[in-house]
């Protein structure tokens, strides 16, 4: 394929479709390979390359790095992973026909462009003037005069600006100063760029005196350190591009949702009656891993995902895991529509009304399923012994890495010391040996820290202070509310009673303070698709029991699968 190369002018290019959003966008790639180039406004108006690749839709954005006017070198370089290019279209061509992946952690090729229906209704660079955050306006005023080169109503302000209601401030970027007075332009530029418009009154000024630097600073740009606004010859920085490693390129989310969706002020808010039950569930969408239909531990899923964990140190794996389980639980990422649905702001809040049947009756799901998935780690390995006691302390750095003081996601920790501790899994004997013999730390800290957490969590006197926890331990409390009895002795189950349902109003009495805590270490966060995808709810139940056996009640699925764990383990150990 021949990508034309018309330099900075990519509206004209046949793959370039302007403002398009993530779904249209994802409804034109057909087939793997599949490309198209579109300005994203949830991103600022970047470009965005979307591209099917392995049964999915993907979606890179392009880093596009404003550089200070010089004359003979472009006036932007746009970056994906570690290149810059000079124009996107050369970014473009360099990619599809060396056949280069659009980033190394996907593997993604573009090679055939889906091709634009019609004309671009605006160029890139109109979009990025009218919807990025940089612009702001200028505090000073002059009195419009015609006679002056500097008589404008509003410094910064177009002619057809106004200063009523909804008025917005137009960018001034630079401010080239000519004779005695500036010359402020009436007219969005972009970033960077120097205009040097003058009315036919400023005539007598000639076209090529030197400029001098303006007497008005022409962007006034807040650095994240406190110190005060820069001077207009720096470079200015580019929104998009703030808080990004060089080299760095990901797939493009709409808006991250533990960002996008914040609660309402307090005092616009009002009791409204719930009308429904909420599900935090995401929708049915095709995984990259599995497809459309699938059999029970697909041996070449299986061997996939080990290499997928084996790839992340368990730090990685745990904030993968706390971001998930805080979408499932409802603690991030609750829409406006949600909220007016359940009537409060966050799921920590339903799950302990009555209208919160569903949301407990997933939370359940979610726990048995990856407990039953971690324990399956284990015993699916039939390889040497080294390999299982192996296997073992991985699970047990990872519960080192989700408890209090680390990412905090006890729920994650509850799922993989079930693991640990299922029955299946505690009785081999020899694996656990050689656990304590080649991984002596990791053995004494599950046996010395990790089950007395446990034990106090499961019993409702563990450490739950937001800060020290990013998700609290909800199991207890949802399998009190749906009316399951608590082991033990009359008195001690009262007591515990007692102190389950008060950390439960606890709970929710602290939901807002979760938030911030879960937000706070997901802040700067870039999780791994792949990875993200195989933490899911629903992926886990695909892989357990495949396709069509998701569809049959949850008592016999759990009950089936415990009978495949007990095959496994006494395959692995048999009974003497």
């Amino acid at each position: 394929m021949q990508v034309p190369q018309d330099g900075e002018d990519f509206a004209n290019q046949p793959w370039y479709h302007g403002p398009l959003s993530r779904q249209k966008a994802e409804a034109l790639l057909q087939q793997d390979g599949d490309f198209l180039v579109r300005a994203s406004r949830s991103r600022g108006g970047h470009p965005v390359i979307s591209c099917r690749w392995q049964g999915s839709a993907l979606h890179f954005e392009v880093l596009r790095v404003a550089l200070r006017p010089r004359p003979g070198r472009p006036t932007a370089l746009f970056q994906l992973e570690d290149e810059r290019f000079p124009s996107l279209p050369s970014l473009v061509r360099s990619y599809v026909t060396r056949q280069r992946p659009l980033s190394q952690a996907t593997g993604a090729v573009a090679s055939r462009p889906v091709i634009r229906q019609g004309p671009v209704r605006r160029s890139f660079s109109e979009d990025t003037l009218l919807e990025s955050p940089a612009w702001i306006e200028l505090p000073r005023a002059r009195k419009r005069s015609d006679s002056q080169p500097a008589g404008l109503e509003h410094m910064g302000r177009s002619r057809e600006d106004h200063s009523g209601p909804g008025a917005s401030a137009v960018p001034t970027c630079a401010l080239p100063r000519m004779g005695s007075d500036p010359v402020l332009m009436k007219t969005p530029a972009p970033l960077g760029s120097v205009i040097d418009s003058l009315r036919a009154s400023d005539g007598q000024l000639h076209a090529k005196a030197p400029t001098k630097p303006p007497r008005t600073p022409s962007l006034v740009l807040h650095d994240a350190s406190g110190r005060p606004p820069t001077y207009c010859e720096l470079v200015p920085r580019v929104p998009g591009a703030q808080g990004t490693p060089p080299g760095y390129s990901s797939p493009e989310t709409e808006a991250p949702w533990w960002e996008a969706n914040e609660e309402e002020e307090e005092e616009n808010r009002s009791f409204v009656r719930p009308k429904a039950e909420v599900s935090f569930w995401p929708p049915n969408n095709p995984f990259c891993l599995l497809g459309p239909q699938n059999r029970p531990l697909e041996p070449k899923v299986l061997s996939t995902l080990r290499d997928l964990f084996l790839e992340h140190h368990p730090g990685s794996t745990a904030l993968h895991l706390l971001l998930v389980d805080c979408q499932a639980t409802g603690l991030l990422g609750v829409t406006k529509a949600q909220r007016g649905a359940m009537g409060v702001a966050s799921g920590l809040e339903l799950l302990t009304l009555p209208h919160g049947h569903r949301l407990r009756l997933e939370l359940l799901e979610r726990h048995e399923a990856l407990a039953l998935a971690g324990a399956l780690a284990v015993l699916g390995c039939a390889g040497p012994l080294e390999e299982r006691a192996a296997t073992l302390r991985g699970l047990v750095e990872l519960a080192l890495a989700l408890r209090p003081g680390a990412a905090g996601d006890l729920p994650g920790l509850a799922a993989v010391m079930g693991a640990l501790l299922m029955p299946q899994v505690s009785r081999l004997e020899r694996t656990w040996r050689q656990l304590r013999r080649s991984h002596t730390e990791a053995a004494l800290a599950f046996e010395q820290e990790l089950k007395p957490l446990m034990r106090a969590l499961d019993e409702g006197a563990g450490p739950c202070e937001p800060g020290e926890v990013a998700l609290p331990h909800v199991v207890p409390a949802v399998r009190l509310l749906e009316g399951e009895e608590l082991p033990g002795p009359l008195d001690e189950s009262c007591e515990r009673l007692l102190r389950t349902l008060h950390r439960a109003r606890q709970m929710a009495r602290d939901a807002p303070k979760f938030r911030e805590a879960a937000t706070r270490r997901l802040r700067g966060f870039r999780p791994n698709p792949q990875l993200r995808e195989a933490l899911t709810t629903g992926f886990v139940q695909r892989l357990l029991w495949g396709s069509r056996g998701v569809g049959a009640p949850q008592a016999a699925r759990l009950e089936k699968f415990q009978r495949v764990l007990s095959v496994l383990s006494q395959h692995l150990e048999p009974d003497v």
